[in-house]
């Protein structure tokens, strides 16, 4: 049996490769965000079942082009204090109306 991993149909060796290939590549990380996309492209391509010029390595497993990660990356800003209050009193209310099973209640309350 092939050694295909599920996630993508790469080998273990391919996405240890990878794995190392961003580890020492990204731009987060001092390297060449040029080069940094040129290996995304090609590991997505792998992952995707066809070779780099864009022709199908294999015809039953059609190519995946996802363009969600094409868009650029935003930073959202912390919300002011006053939200996050907010925030923190809804989660406060509905946790205590909707208790979950696997957590104890407050001490001194058995049921």
């Amino acid at each position: 049996m092939d050694e295909r991993d599920a996630r993508g149909g790469l080998t273990p060796e391919q996405r240890a490769a990878y794995r190392s290939f961003v580890r020492t590549h990204h731009p987060d990380r001092g390297g060449d965000p040029e080069v940094f996309r040129a290996g995304l492209a090609r590991y997505r391509a792998l992952a995707a079942g066809t070779d780099p010029s864009g022709t199908a390595v294999d015809a039953h497993r059609p190519g995946t082009d996802d363009r969600r990660y094409d868009a650029p990356i935003e930073i959202v800003p912390d919300l002011p204090f006053p939200a996050r209050v907010l925030v923190a009193l809804i989660r406060t209310v509905r946790r205590r109306r909707n208790p979950r099973v696997d957590r104890p209640g407050p001490r001194g309350t058995d049921p």
